[in-house]
């Protein structure tokens, strides 16, 4: 996105010769796009807000996200012959379900705009370069075992460490470290699967997926956060859009409180003193009824199970320490989680360069003259469901008019080259 608007611009100015280039050193590029969604692509979300961020300072996040808003994206991709269209999750996916789809519309629309794409070249070195090549933006080399190549502009696109097959190791922190930035001091998987401790009841429910709602608590059991969505029970612990969601915070509540913890409520959409008086009034209705009318048939005995409850009792002989230690179980069930499942199956990554160490305007670093950087190396994390996406498409747009446009200045000489590293991809 960065290198395709920094051509578009450089030819709008009428910057003159100049030479774009995107390094791409994943196995397969655009690794990221194509399992995204399940293969499909959530190319972004129909409503997208920068409370859906977590990270950077939310007023900054809005500023980037306002210059490329999900309209701009949806036109963006329309022109490119991709049409969209909304599930009921607000999800936007190509109409033909491909992820292949987006990947191709941007490579020709960055072939359209004369850059070339170099894959694989695997980026190993940027340094900044002294003298009169430096130009008056500053200059740079950057280097890899197929070669090196000067540019007067360099946009740092590398992505985080989530998905690291995808060439997203982290290394775009070095090279941000060795230009003056800092990274922030915890860096760590977001959206991301959670693990549960022995024993926990969901383990043993495999596949068996629910609407819950996910509490995160401090240790003194204060609200923190919480996310209403699909849950999916697996063999080391819960995974589905709330609890990703809620991986983050949890992490980082835990920085600095070790007690913070998650409570699930299996039945969100049902006040709990409304669930109360109908298990109070079951007469000769089973228990187990009841609660199989509002979870599946697996988790509904489960549920009994864990509150010590006989599903097949009628609710006459349901016992008051019954009934109550059955709603504790649906609506205040502790979860165990001791621990996540890494970069490795995480969808993004929180933390990296801090978002007040680059001018939002032109995503321009504030420590390295001639350089730019967006996407998932900045300090910004959203939401599943395509934010990641819209973040990365609107932040690439303002990195790559900036460099694009700053082609067109200075002293006017042909030839300047615009680096743009990607994620180990572009």
């Amino acid at each position: 996105m960065a290198t395709i608007w920094a051509g578009r611009e450089a030819r709008r100015v009428g910057a003159g010769p100049v030479r774009i280039v995107a390094l791409d050193g994943a196995k397969k590029i655009g690794a990221k796009i194509l399992v995204a969604g399940g293969g499909r692509c959530n190319v972004t979300h129909h409503a997208v807000t920068a409370d859906a961020y977590a990270g950077g300072s939310r007023s900054a996040i809005k500023k980037v996200l306002r210059r490329f808003d999900v309209p701009r994206v949806v036109e963006f991709f329309g022109e490119l012959g991709v049409e969209f269209k909304r599930e009921e999750t607000g999800k936007l996916f190509p109409t033909t379900d491909r992820a292949q789809t987006v990947l191709d519309a941007l490579l020709r629309a960055a072939d359209d705009a004369g850059v070339e794409i170099r894959h694989p070249a695997r980026v190993e070195r940027i340094v900044r370069c002294d003298g009169e090549s430096a130009g008056s933006g500053g200059a740079f080399r950057v280097e890899g075992a197929w070669g090196a190549i000067t540019a007067d502009r360099v946009i740092l696109a590398t992505g985080g460490k989530a998905l690291p097959r995808s060439g997203s190791d982290g290394a775009g922190y070095e090279f941000a470290r060795a230009l003056g930035h800092t990274i922030t001091e915890r860096v760590f998987p977001a959206l991301v699967p959670l693990k549960l401790g022995d024993g926990a009841m969901v383990r043993g429910l495999s596949g068996v997926a629910a609407p819950a709602r996910i509490e995160l608590r401090s240790g003194t059991g204060k609200r923190l956060q919480s996310f209403t969505g699909p849950t999916l029970c697996t063999h080391f612990g819960i995974s589905g859009p709330a609890p990703m969601d809620m991986s983050r915070y949890l992490a980082a509540a835990r920085a600095h409180d070790p007690r913070a913890h998650l409570v699930a409520c299996w039945v969100p959409e049902l006040d709990r003193d409304i669930a109360d008086r109908e298990l109070q009034h079951l007469g000769r209705r089973t228990v187990g009824r009841w609660v199989r009318d509002h979870v599946p048939n697996r988790l509904a005995l489960a549920l009994c199970e864990e509150a010590g409850v006989d599903a097949g009792v009628a609710g006459a002989s349901l016992t008051r320490e019954g009934r109550r230690a059955l709603v504790s179980a649906i609506y205040e069930m502790h979860l165990d989680v001791v621990g996540d499942r890494g970069f490795t199956h995480a969808e993004t990554t929180a933390g990296g360069v801090p978002l007040d160490e680059v001018a939002v305007s032109s995503m321009a670093s504030r420590a390295c003259p001639g350089m730019h950087l967006c996407g998932e190396i900045l300090d910004v994390d959203g939401r599943i469901g395509g934010f990641n996406f819209q973040w990365a498409w609107a932040s690439g747009f303002v990195a790559g008019t900036a460099a694009g446009a700053a082609l067109g200045e200075g002293d006017g000489r042909s030839g300047a080259v615009t680096e743009a590293v990607g994620e180990r991809r572009a």
